[in-house]
């Protein structure tokens, strides 16, 4: 099932999907596919940066519980905390310094539902979960990065892109774009 087209329809269901995967875990201190990231510090990553991107348009979110004593508590607050958001000022015109004008819901749709789509991959990987990414979203996703590959890549948020074949599925495309190695697996021992 396609992921709607609506930003805080779609936020609520990649959120949920990644609040699935987060009570899903079984040891936040698992290796995830992000060189020197933990199951943790993946939850830790998307609790961490928004609010401070919201801040720096203006838009404060609430504090919630923090990642290291709770990350399942820390998820929950935030993804509630976004889709409020969403849901209530979604329409409201949003000005960050560096990410330029949108309306707000597309501001979170662009940089942070995005964002929690990405790495629902590294969490399912981490905590040996499956997951099942919306093909049609990670087309999107890659269609609109590819031409702006050298801004993103030297932003220092990707990594090196790891190479996939051609025909492989796009998911994997898109993983290993934006640095990750589709066939990772934790380590064992």
């Amino acid at each position: 099932m396609a992921l709607p087209d609506d930003p805080a329809a779609r936020h609520r269901e990649v959120a949920a999907a990644f609040g699935r995967l987060v009570d899903g875990a079984a040891s936040w201190q698992a290796p995830a596919p992000v060189d020197g990231w933990t199951a943790r510090d993946v939850v830790a990553h998307l609790v961490g940066w928004f609010p401070g991107f919201l801040a720096g348009g203006g838009v404060p979110l609430p504090a919630g519980p923090p990642v290291v004593d709770d990350p399942a508590a820390a998820w929950q607050h935030q993804a509630r905390s976004v889709q409020d958001l969403v849901d209530e000022r979604g329409d409201e015109s949003f000005t960050h310094p560096y990410a330029g004008t949108h309306r707000l819901a597309d501001a979170v749709d662009r940089f942070y539902t995005a964002d929690v789509f990405m790495h629902s991959w590294d969490l399912a990987r981490a905590t040996g979960q499956p997951v099942h990414l919306d093909e049609d979203f990670a087309t999107t996703l890659l269609d609109g990065m590819r031409p702006i590959e050298d801004v993103l890549r030297s932003s220092g948020q990707y990594g090196a892109p790891v190479p996939v074949p051609d025909d492989a599925p796009v998911v994997d495309q898109l993983m290993g774009f934006i640095g990750r190695d589709p066939a990772w697996t934790p380590p064992t021992g």
